[in-house]
């Protein structure tokens, strides 16, 4: 892509509490699911959630990410303040994923494939079928500092409070 200044963004992003947001100037492709033990222990989940764009299609809009080398090929990036993860990259390619529940619209973006195959955990098949309740419902009254799942003109992230980092 030549200019992102000039384009409209096709997606937007950001991490848990607002520091850093980004941009996505192309559709991504092949969005995936892996479960890998290396995706595992990054977003500390069951699997990861991610979908590429060409490198030059993602563009920080607000705050810069810190950068973890989890490999002699990978690089991630997350947001130092709330330690959201928000990139997978493969320095051999000039591609990068960002992860799919960073997206402001995930929905948008449902994983067509699976990797790491032989890391899946064999109850991730029965998920479906465990019973559920929806989160408003259990947590009434609930304060959200979380960044809403969209731009915010003039929005700063919650400071952490004394008691967060006992």
């Amino acid at each position: 892509m030549a200019n992102t200044e000039a384009c409209v963004a096709v997606l937007t992003g950001g991490c848990q509490c607002g520091a850093v947001r980004y941009a996505l100037y192309a559709a991504p492709e092949d969005p995936s699911i892996c479960h890998c033990r290396m995706c595992q222990k990054a977003v500390g989940g069951p699997f990861a959630a991610l979908a590429g764009v060409q490198l030059d299609d993602l563009a920080w809009t607000g705050g810069q990410p810190a950068a973890f080398q989890s490999s002699s090929i990978v690089v991630r990036h997350f947001c130092a303040a709330c330690g959201t993860p928000l990139t997978y990259r493969d320095l051999r390619r000039e591609r990068i994923s960002v992860t799919i529940g960073s997206l402001d619209e995930p929905a948008r973006v449902p994983p067509v494939r699976q990797y790491g195959l032989e890391s899946r955990l064999a109850w991730c098949d029965a998920l479906t079928d465990l019973p559920g309740v929806e989160t408003e419902a259990k947590y009434a009254g609930l304060t959200s500092y979380q960044h809403p799942d969209h731009k915010v003109p003039g929005w700063q992230p919650r400071p952490p409070q004394p008691s967060e980092n006992a």
